[in-house]
């Protein structure tokens, strides 16, 4: 079977998802169309370059809707004759895209692409395209449906972690995050946005509260506790899905859960051939991927049973592993991880995460490959693992080799 090799990996700067943040003006493929420009330039690519490009993007409706994959081709300088598959696995949109498109480069379905993806949530607001686990009476009670706030509380609760213990660890993102942007780790990565009128709009990631403290989120109130207490009493359903909890433990807050943000990623992919044809030479090489299905109702405990099948199917152990990107949706499903691994925080998520950056949806997936991918570069370390917990109960993960 054929490699997949990375080539290129680039990022817009997160602007904060409201009215008020500096992307706001930008469309989704708008966006995704500058991101699409620039890996076509950095790599002195044609047009025509690759076989497809294909594009997570979560809330699919309005100007996301369609398929805005294609859009985003039209929208950019690609040729005409590139298609575009427009994808969503939730959280994981952006690493399915590229997990898929390494797998057709694997199988020998073309030779190069281009795949990310993009959520502009200060524009398209999150679940404003509906979903029938949450709005079918009979399949929300089949499922026992709850929010993800919930099913994060619910982690916390099952597995005892505090709310110290969960503030905590939004410091240490807010920390290395400040301190990755100082250190120009990302410079790298970054593509400055513009406006119309070709002004930078967004460098850097605005979202970010630097100097954020424990006593400072201490007092902020737990986000979750009044829809699972009082209405529409989601600790109620939950208890019935898990009778030995006497009680949800409600830790998290807009502190120590993802920031709502927008932004973009992508990730150029090919084989051996590709490179050689365009010059260019190759970064990592993708060398597993994996996906998996979990409980619904926690729905976000994926990140632990899809990595155990990735390194099952790869032969690998955890052991094995240098560094960690776990995408902090939640604070309890990277501590999760962590204690399920015995994997100690200082390889996982060494530059901050979706805490400190914020998560824009159907991007972070490739958001966190390509910074797993620069972190691997900057310290010499040889392999990464990435992984989400996904809605609905799933996970995804990939495994890069630096080269």
């Amino acid at each position: 079977m054929t490699d997949a090799y990375i080539y290129d990996a680039v990022r817009s700067p997160r602007g904060k998802g409201r009215k008020d943040g500096s992307l706001h003006e930008v469309t989704s493929a708008r966006l995704s169309a500058q991101i699409l420009n620039a890996v076509k330039e950095r790599n002195g690519l044609d047009g025509h370059a690759v076989e497809d490009v294909i594009w997570g993007n979560v809330t699919q409706v309005g100007e996301q809707g369609g398929c805005l994959a294609r859009t985003a081709v039209l929208a950019s300088d690609l040729d005409q004759s590139i298609p575009g598959l427009a994808i969503n696995r939730f959280c994981a949109s952006g690493m399915e895209a590229v997990n898929i498109a390494a797998n057709q480069i694997k199988g020998g379905a073309g030779m190069g692409y281009i795949a990310g993806g993009v959520e502009m949530m200060g524009r398209v607001a999150m679940g404003s395209d509906g979903a029938a686990i949450a709005v079918d009476p009979a399949l929300a009670m089949k499922t026992y449906f709850v929010p993800q706030g919930i099913s994060a509380d619910i982690i916390a609760t099952e597995y005892g972690f505090t709310r110290e213990q969960a503030d905590t660890l939004a410091v240490l993102s807010q920390d290395r995050a400040e301190a990755a942007w100082k250190d120009s780790r990302f410079a790298k990565s970054i593509v400055p946005i513009k406006d119309i009128n070709g002004l930078t709009i967004l460098d850097h990631d605005e979202y970010m509260r630097p100097g954020t403290t424990v006593e400072a989120l201490g007092n902020l109130k737990a986000s979750f506790k009044d829809m699972g207490e009082v209405m529409p009493g989601f600790d109620k359903i939950a208890m019935m899905k898990y009778p030995h909890l006497e009680a949800i433990n409600h830790i998290h807050h807009a502190g120590n859960s993802s920031g709502i943000v927008d932004g973009s990623a992508a990730v150029l992919i090919g084989n051996k051939e590709f490179g050689e044809k365009w010059g260019l030479k190759p970064r990592a090489r993708i060398r597993a991927t994996a996906k998996i299905g979990t409980d619904p109702t926690i729905m976000l405990t994926g990140p632990v049973p899809v990595t155990e099948k990735i390194l099952r199917d790869s032969g690998m152990s955890i052991s094995d592993i240098d560094l960690f990107e776990v995408n902090e949706a939640f604070a309890a499903v990277v501590m999760r991880f962590m204690q399920a691994f015995d994997v100690d925080d200082s390889k996982v998520n060494v530059n901050g995460g979706s805490i400190a950056m914020g998560h824009p949806l159907g991007a972070t997936g490739a958001i966190i490959i390509g910074t797993l991918l620069d972190e691997l570069e900057r310290t010499g370390k040889g392999t990464g693992l990435a992984t989400l917990c996904i809605a609905s109960g799933m996970g995804a993960a990939t495994i890069i080799e630096r080269i």
